[in-house]
């Protein structure tokens, strides 16, 4: 597949000189920040908004999984969508709806605003988020340079989330819970302005249209899935309140396959596409990492404010080694690769985390925060850190330009779905163990352990090739 210029051929001045590399790295990783970093963001300030504005405790579920709903259910959309109408033009586009919301929802003065507007920022978020993946596949060669601009990008995408926690702690106990959103309005602006300096429009001109039929059951299927697993830890696996929608999305990603196998003359998702190891294998591995890696911040945040009684910026603040070993980690993987390879490197990055997840697991009320807290902690980010961007290499080197946006936003959605799947399974299986009271935390860092090993096993999938090599 080619790339084209969007630019009118009328002129010299209509050519777009390359803009220099790393300030689209900036620019892009910036992006990538933000919006993994209002995933969770948000749960450290619950408690503010629930006092400001009388959510309730359905009300408040809805403020976390409204944004987490939204961007796995368009993720896949939005990856498209940078490929066929252009990943300048949908990178400002979404950065736009997601300051929008942002600001809407800093200024909501009731449950049901804030809610939407944390809904169209995920919308927003889906967007963005695989269309910074494409800009970099596709401004930057295959080479040293990419590898280290992937690197960077998958270290500040991984350390969004752990940064969510310090992050929402700092604001809301100095300024107030709307500044985690309004923060984002201001800083949109910015990045908006960069993008329409730096990047220069392209897009794959080898598709015409978009396939409306694959684009609805897509979105539905993903959507409706996501958001039966969402009602698990409140109504359990068994209720009809979680199996229906459930059902419904199960169907309509059947329907989806059906659409791209026989009917779709441009299909959204080109199924041949799997026949890449490097992209089925990819989508694998972090499938099963993503399961397991929404659950650190998640039951570590219970436990220290729970447990230990840490305040929300204590909280926040024993975050911090955390993020410090993601950002190193990944910062390491070019040499890495370049010395050992992918596949290796994947392996021991899971088997890291693994350790990490053991460790945690013999987490009691008596654990110290070295030993409890930073030290398993930093093996578990420092071992993901390690496989972030390498996933997305292998992903990205097994397809032309013109579906970088496509693979960058199914893998988004694996990670995604894997995550919302593996974080409501885990909630339940925590809650069913009410002995000790890190019983239940022990049991589910224990099985985020075997599910990283399996995912250090899934990196067999991935071709063994010398092109591996950065």
């Amino acid at each position: 597949m080619t790339n084209a210029t969007d630019a009118p051929p009328s002129g010299p001045s209509t050519v777009q000189p390359p803009a220099p590399v790393w300030p689209i790295v900036g620019l892009v990783c910036l992006a990538q920040f933000m919006m993994v970093l209002d995933v969770s963001i948000v749960n450290v300030a619950l408690p503010a908004m629930e006092s400001d504005l009388r959510l309730g405790a359905e009300g408040l579920q809805w403020v976390v999984n409204g944004y987490i709903l939204t961007f796995a259910g368009f993720l896949l959309l939005g990856g498209r969508a940078a490929d066929l109408f252009g990943r300048r033009r949908t990178f400002v586009a979404g950065l736009a709806v997601f300051a929008i919301a942002s600001l809407a929802g800093g200024l909501a003065t009731t449950p049901e605003l804030l809610i939407a507007a944390r809904a169209i920022q995920g919308l927003g978020a889906a967007v963005v988020a695989p269309a910074t993946l494409t800009i970099l596949t596709t401004a930057i060669p295959a080479g040293p340079a990419r590898a280290r601009a992937i690197a960077t990008w998958g270290a500040v995408g991984a350390a969004g989330g752990a940064a969510g926690s310090l992050a929402g702690g700092l604001l809301t106990d100095y300024l107030s819970w709307r500044w985690i959103l309004l923060i984002n309005a201001p800083i949109g602006v910015v990045a908006i302005v960069a993008a329409l300096r730096l990047l220069a429009e392209s897009r794959d001109v080898s598709t015409h249209g978009l396939d409306l039929t694959g684009a609805i059951t897509v979105t539905v299927g993903l959507s409706a899935l996501e958001f039966g697993v969402l009602q698990t830890p409140a109504y359990g696996w068994g209720s009809a309140r979680t199996l229906i929608p459930m059902g419904v999305g199960v169907l309509a990603l059947a329907a989806f396959v059906l659409v791209q196998a026989r009917f779709a003359r441009a299909p959204l998702m080109p199924l041949r596409i799997f026949r890449a190891r490097s992209v089925s294998g990819a989508l694998l591995v972090q499938f099963l990492l993503g399961a397991a890696g929404f659950a650190v911040w998640y039951f570590l945040s219970l436990y220290m404010q729970q447990v230990l009684r840490y305040s929300a910026l204590q909280t926040g603040l024993a975050f911090l080694p955390h993020t410090l070993a993601i950002i190193v980690a990944s910062k390491a993987t070019p040499r890495l690769v370049g010395r050992i390879g992918l596949r290796p490197l994947l392996a021991v990055g899971a088997l890291i985390s693994a350790a990490g997840f053991a460790w945690q697991a013999t987490i009691t009320p008596e654990s110290g925060l070295l030993t409890g807290i930073v030290l398993p902690g930093v093996l578990i980010t420092g071992g993901m850190g390690l496989t972030s961007a390498p996933i997305a290499m292998a992903a990205t080197a097994g397809v032309g330009p013109g579906e970088a946006g496509l693979v960058s936003g199914i893998l988004n959605s694996s990670r995604q779905v894997g995550g919302s799947l593996g974080l409501a399974a885990l909630t339940t299986l925590a809650a069913a163990h009410t002995g000790a009271p890190t019983s239940g935390y022990a049991m589910a860092f224990w099985v985020c352990a075997g599910v990283v090993t399996a995912g250090a096993a899934a990196v067999l999938a991935l071709p063994n090739t010398s092109k591996e090599r950065a």
